[in-house]
């Protein structure tokens, strides 16, 4: 039986891959240099099958077991950074100014190769693991994650099941997070283009101002989710960018107000596709404007297979005790394109702790490195808790 000890054995190394990768972090689907990293070591532990450039840097290796013919299980690791200036000061922060791994993505990808490396050596299990290394987590429409899909990894490689692990501010190294069903949310993007008659700030009679329009239409957008949604559901609306004049001496044409929808199920994405624009238009028609709508859904919401979560806590458990493992968490309401491989095929999204640090996103979070035998662990107890295997003692 494998303990904590047995994974914390391979922590030094792993955390050199770790800040290394941290120190050259790349975005997006440009991730040259990552993913030769990644194929190196995958092909320095013995591994044979290794597909490269999939979704253009994106990586996926396959590991056989000694137990002979079972299914084969997809694990997912993301790989690409953001484009954030990093000030945590630590000695291995970021060499590319203005990209940093500020959402725990090398440490994602650190655990994974750690995970590769022993089951690598030991295939303690019957069919065959997929390592998928994925990039432009962070990107939209299309995120890497549904370009794979798109690619046919699931199909490709035979894949039955599928499993995510992020790591998470807060949570105590050691400690696991989980729940079946809607577990992540889904983001929607939008743009309102409000269309006035500009003119000069000294006759502001003679034009339709399309800034004040905006900022109505910002203010009334907010009663959509106080006023006609009922506060045991989840959706969030946030206008985040407007852009108008350029100039101090201009009431514009138009003003463009653009915004971010997360919601906990397709009929909440429903209702705001639709409800967005009829209040948007009503207050722009009430001033004498007009609108220009459009929406985007970007990531769906990411949903925990029951079966599949109860083995994900059992992995976890084996490896860290009941105390350890809450497998009721709230909703995160954060998306995860992750959610583009569990509409294809069975699985779970695991959290994983990273004690007290920076939230996500934040210029001055980093991975923690006590984590990285939890993670590797983990994921080697999830192999071995869906492909058991138990080899004959010879006599």
């Amino acid at each position: 039986m494998t303990s904590i000890e047995t994974f914390r054995g391979l922590q030094s190394e792993v955390t050199e891959w770790r800040r290394y990768l941290h120190e050259n972090p790349e975005l997006d689907y440009r991730l040259e240099n990552t993913a030769r990293f990644v194929a190196e070591k995958l092909a320095s532990f013995g591994i044979n099958h290794i597909e490269t450039g999939i979704a253009e840097t994106g990586i996926v290796a396959l590991i056989q077991g000694e137990g002979g013919e079972g299914p084969t299980i997809g694990l997912r690791a993301d790989m690409d950074a953001l484009p954030i200036i990093e000030e945590t000061n630590a000695p291995w922060s970021s060499k590319n100014l203005g990209i940093m791994h500020a959402c725990g993505h090398d440490g994602h990808t650190a655990m994974l190769l750690g995970a590769a490396k022993h089951l690598a050596s030991t295939r303690n299990f019957k069919g065959t693991v997929a390592l998928i290394f994925q990039p432009a987590e962070e990107v939209e429409l299309p995120s890497g994650a549904l370009r794979m899909v798109q690619e046919g990894i699931i199909d490709r490689f035979g894949i039955s099941q599928v499993y995510g692990m992020h790591i998470h501010p807060g949570f105590k190294i050691g400690e696991f997070g989980i729940r079946p069903g809607a577990a992540m949310g889904s983001q929607d993007d939008f743009d309102i283009v409000v269309k006035g008659k500009g003119g000069h700030p000294c006759d502001p009679h003679l034009t339709v101002d399309p800034v004040v329009i905006a900022a109505h239409i910002i203010l009334g957008l907010q009663s959509l989710v106080s006023r006609k949604i009922d506060p045991r559901e989840t959706l969030t609306l946030s206008v985040t960018k407007m852009s108008a004049a350029k100039a101090y001496n201009v009431i514009p044409d138009q003003a463009e107000i653009s915004g971010t929808v997360r919601a906990l199920g397709a009929s909440l994405q429903d209702f705001a596709e639709k409800q967005i624009p009829v209040i948007a238009a009503g207050i722009a028609q009430g001033y004498g404007a007009e609108i220009e709508f459009k929406y985007m859904r970007s990531v769906p919401a990411t949903f925990n297979y029951p079966q599949q979560t109860k083995l994900a806590v059992a992995a976890a458990r084996d490896l860290v005790g009941d105390a350890s493992v809450n497998d009721n968490i709230r909703e995160e309401v954060g998306a995860e394109d992750f959610s583009y491989m569990l509409q294809e095929r069975p699985g779970a999204y695991i959290f994983i702790g990273n004690g007290p640090s920076a939230d996500f996103h934040h210029p001055k979070f980093d991975f923690n490195d006590e984590a990285l035998p939890y993670g590797i662990g983990w994921w080697v107890k999830l192999v071995e808790t869906l492909l058991p295997y138990k080899p004959t003692t010879q006599q």
